[in-house]
């Protein structure tokens, strides 16, 4: 047994640091910024043809929360050569395994943090943005200044669980063809016929790589909050 860990721990690590990571890390940034931006118009008071605006992404985020990752993950990167659309994509939208993981998780990730984003936005109270107005500033400034830094601190803890969640499910990533850590442990254990070994030992990476993401969330918690007055 202590062989087969020693052998298959580069191997694995390899994977995890060339490709399980990095997926997630990108995956997570691209789905932030899709998340803000979904957010902000969801929550936007304006009217006319800026309600169909907010229907589309009302209409994202339902069926991203609405359908599985792994479903999602075979449409974009199976299903999507299959759409041809003359002149534009002749032969379909074929993409590279990676990209096709990147997108789809960034889509996902995007889906569930707008609604923690919104929440947070949501969860301010209204006397504050009165009172920036009452003093001359815009709803921008107010949005930048005031709110958002407030609501980031409310939404770190499960921003940070989604981004650990999205750190695990990476290893649906294996069923498009990419070699990140589970799929490596998939193709050792089939060399040596010890699957319980080799999925023990990928779990545990996966909680050593999560362990590590909480004590930082646990960090960046103490770092946002340093300001504000608890009592027990």
């Amino acid at each position: 047994m202590w062989h087969i860990i020693q052998t298959s721990t580069p191997q694995l690590l390899e994977a995890g640091f060339k490709y399980t990571i990095p997926i997630a890390i990108i995956s997570f940034v691209i789905g932030l910024i899709i998340a803000l931006f979904t957010a902000l118009i969801r929550l936007s008071s304006k009217r006319g043809a800026f309600l169909m605006l907010k229907a589309i992404f009302r209409f994202y985020v339902w069926l991203f929360r609405s359908t599985p990752l792994l479903v999602q993950l075979f449409i974009v990167y199976f299903g999507l050569p299959y759409l041809k659309i003359k002149g534009i994509f002749p032969n379909g939208i074929q993409l590279n395994p990676v990209i096709a993981g990147i997108i789809t998780f960034s889509l996902n990730t995007g889906a569930y943090c707008s609604e923690t984003i919104r929440a947070s936005i949501l969860s301010i109270p209204e006397g504050q943005w009165e009172a920036a107005y009452s003093i001359g500033m815009t709803k921008s400034v107010v949005l930048r200044r005031i709110i958002l830094p407030q609501a980031i601190r409310i939404s770190l803890p499960p921003l940070a669980n989604s981004f650990i969640s999205l750190v695990k499910d990476t290893s649906l990533a294996a069923s498009i063809t990419i070699v990140e850590m589970f799929e490596v442990s998939q193709q050792i254990a089939a060399q040596n016929y010890q699957p319980l070994i080799m999925y023990s030992l990928v779990a545990v990476y996966y909680a050593v790589f999560c362990t590590v993401l909480t004590w930082l969330q646990g960090y960046l918690e103490k770092v946002t909050s340093r300001y504000v007055t608890t009592t027990r």
